[in-house]
């Protein structure tokens, strides 16, 4: 039988718009999978890699992080997964600089670790919101000791705990904010935390306040009062749990200037960013950090939690999908969308 035809929207150089055309059908190695994509999701750090060549390797590159699809092949030691398997997987072409590992392809490699099976009543346009998005709330979460992250940049260390599957969660004893709390990062970062017992007190936009709290969270606030700084302080003063600090998922200037008086106030904490941290005028007993979205502190989640929290609803697809196009064509637009500016929502491809 002869082989499938790959193809894939390949980055020629920073800057450049996507071309589609044909690629090598990849090979699973040992611990990997090979996956039929039928969906991709769009990330705001594929438009840092679109537009200044950030975590690129080699040229011609194949980029993105999120599939869901079905598995192609299977790779020398995976016993959790097999051929026909629906799938939702996070790909690392960021940290490889394979080709082979971008999502933006009919067929990509995943690492097995990083993927889980996605339930039938579950289809692949939702789930394809979820494995990047899973693994960055993970890494703001439950990292425990700081890492490298970039030149002079610490990854945060806020050693919670992992989610888990009671219902409802036993109390961990601490509250977070989590400011953006209706963008893909922040939106699973307030599920995450929830699932682990902890009280979120999160900031976003009035109109997605709805589903904020269907992700988790205990108070939500509107980033658009001007005294949402003062109400923040308050309801974590209220709280009788321990403060650990503050997930930023939006790390602006203006946010960060926010976050770092709302820690200043209350004494201190984590500033976990997705973005570098702020330096000056930082508090001595704040700890920043910037998270980096790759890292198995993640695996015991894709392993043991996803597919029976999808299953029981408990971890939800959210933010939830738009449909952009169908086919590899439709990346180059998606991604402008993204660099655009998008509410409450992935971006998503059907291929």
């Amino acid at each position: 039988m002869l082989a499938p035809k790959n193809q894939a929207a390949w980055l020629q150089k920073a800057g450049a718009p996507l071309e589609v055309s044909d690629a090598p059908l990849p090979k699973a190695g040992a611990g990997e999978l090979v996956v039929k994509n039928a969906a991709v999701a769009i990330n705001p750090l594929d438009c840092h890699m679109l537009d200044a060549g950030v975590f690129v390797q080699q040229w011609p590159t194949i980029f993105g992080c999120d599939v869901a699809g079905e598995v192609f092949e299977v790779g020398s030691g995976v016993d959790r997964f097999t051929k026909g398997d629906r799938v939702i997987g996070h790909c690392i072409n960021l940290v490889t600089g394979r080709p082979s590992d971008g999502a933006y392809a009919l067929y990509t490699i995943v690492p097995a670790i990083k993927a889980s099976i996605l339930p039938d009543n579950i289809s692949f346009t939702d789930g394809v919101v979820v494995p990047f998005a899973l693994e960055a709330a993970i890494c703001a979460l439950s990292v425990k000791e700081p890492g490298p992250c970039m030149p002079g940049v610490s990854t945060p260390a806020l050693n919670l705990p992992y989610p888990n599957l009671q219902t409802p969660a036993q109390s961990a004893g601490k509250t977070l904010v989590v400011y953006g709390a209706s963008s893909s990062a922040g939106s699973m970062t307030t599920q995450m935390a929830a699932a682990a017992g902890v009280n979120v007190i999160a900031i976003a936009g009035a109109h997605n306040h709805g589903m904020v709290k269907h992700c988790g969270a205990a108070q939500v606030f509107d980033h658009k009062d001007s005294v949402v700084v003062d109400k923040v302080i308050d309801a974590v003063k209220a709280s009788p749990f321990d403060f650990v600090g503050i997930f930023d998922a939006i790390s602006t200037p203006e946010t960060c200037a926010r976050d770092l008086a709302i820690l200043e106030k209350l004494g201190g904490g984590h500033l976990a960013c997705v973005h570098p941290p702020p330096t000056d005028n930082v508090p001595s007993n704040v700890q920043t950090g910037m998270i980096f979205a790759v890292n198995d502190v993640a695996t015991p989640v894709f392993q043991d939690f996803v597919t029976p929290a999808l299953q029981s609803g408990l971890l939800k697809c959210l933010p939830p999908p738009t449909i952009v196009g169908k086919g590899l064509e439709h990346v180059n637009d998606a991604l402008k969308k993204v660099k655009a500016g998008v509410s409450a929502t992935k971006l998503v491809v059907e291929l």
